[in-house]
């Protein structure tokens, strides 16, 4: 009795039904509710048992949902919906656990998930129940998934404008730009270092240059090598190991 107590008796839906499965098996967290029909309707998911008390589950609530073949995670092929949502067959389920504290520190963190599988006595319906539920889906953008991207963007966007009327953002130059911009001293400063840079780039030069001798001299035939100097640092040790 009490454990079912979510579900209700109501009428089947009539609207916008776009699949209807009948004798179609509801488990809710690994328990069985029984036999039932699986109504796919665009204003949300009703599965109605054959005495006419059943549940709905509304789409912006429905986090994800597949057709699930693998028979070692559950023995029948069935479509699998995992809901944003606390039902009370689960809580009674795991009433008794529920008494130490890292419990509560979960529940506070972490938002209710309720596993549904709908199994059909015929397989040959899975497709067709989920490119239903996907059609139905997409009739329902999630409302909190589309406020957070724009208040996102918003925020960002008066940030930016906020900064470019106090003028904090400072002034980018493309690289010629920037040159000519630069103080005498950046400029002396920025050619120093290319100095520098041309130096230890010539001088790593000349040590693959000393390296390109040793290696030829080590080919037993004598043969010259006209390789890239850094090549030919990379083949003398390929060729030693051999």
């Amino acid at each position: 009795g009490g454990a079912m107590s979510f579900l209700k008796r109501f009428p089947p839906p009539a609207e916008g039904v776009r699949h209807r499965q009948p004798d179609t098996e509801a488990v809710l967290a690994g328990r069985s509710l029984g036999a039932g029909t699986l109504y796919i309707a665009e204003s949300r998911l009703s599965w109605l048992e054959n005495s006419g008390v059943g549940f709905s589950l509304e789409y912006p609530t429905i986090s994800l949902h597949a057709v699930s073949r693998d028979l070692s995670a559950y023995p029948w092929e069935h479509l699998y919906v995992m809901v944003n949502a606390k039902f009370e067959e689960e809580e009674t389920k795991e009433g008794p656990v529920a008494e130490g504290e890292d419990e509560e520190d979960s529940d506070d963190d972490v938002e209710p998930i309720a596993e549904f599988r709908f199994v059909p006595s015929d397989k040959s319906a899975l497709e067709a129940m989920f490119s239903a539920m996907c059609e139905c889906q997409a009739l329902h953008p999630d409302p909190d998934d589309e406020d957070s991207d724009n208040d996102y963007e918003g925020e960002e966007y008066d940030v930016e404008a906020h900064e470019l009327e106090q003028g904090d953002i400072p002034t980018f130059y493309t690289y010629e730009e920037g040159l000519s911009h630069l103080t005498a001293e950046g400029q002396a400063t920025l050619e120093r270092l290319e100095g520098m840079l041309a130096q230890s780039v010539s001088s790593q030069y000349n040590m693959a240059g000393v390296r390109t001798e040793d290696s030829i001299r080590e080919f037993e035939d004598g043969m010259e090598v006209d390789v890239a100097p850094v090549v030919a640092g990379q083949f003398e040790d390929a060729e030693v190991d051999h």
